[in-house]
């Protein structure tokens, strides 16, 4: 038995093209996989870790963020990502963040951001 210390949790999203959304997450957001399963791949970004499983329908509904230690980092990734974005990166004072929207190749909502305030960093 392998004990995996200091994970709290994976999101799984259902696909209908495994391959292609795990290229996409890998080569265009830096995610690296962390798991291979029959027909699931998990893919880890620091603490994140999210599950796409291959099935007839895909689920899109929700969001996905990415968040970086600084405005650099998002506007880095805007720049990567400009071609699916569909927001430029713009503060949000309510929240006190930077962050630009984009869609993953099936429509999930992903957004990118850096906190513009202290955080406390996330314990394992």
């Amino acid at each position: 038995m392998v004990l995996v210390c200091g994970l709290a949790g994976i999101v799984f999203f259902r696909t209908t093209m495994l391959q292609e959304i795990v290229e996409f997450y890998v080569s265009d957001i830096g995610m690296h996989v962390w798991l291979e399963q029959d027909d699931c791949i998990i893919l880890s970004h620091g603490n994140l870790l999210l599950g796409f499983c291959h099935r007839e329908t895909p689920e899109v509904d929700g969001m996905i963020t990415f968040f970086y230690p600084a405005k650099e980092d998002v506007d880095a990734m805007y720049g990567m990502l400009s071609q699916i974005a569909t927001s430029q990166p713009a503060l949000n004072e309510k929240y006190q963040i930077y962050q630009f929207f984009a869609q993953d190749p099936e429509g999930r909502a992903l957004e990118f951001q850096a906190f513009l305030h202290p955080i406390e960093p996330i314990g394992f």
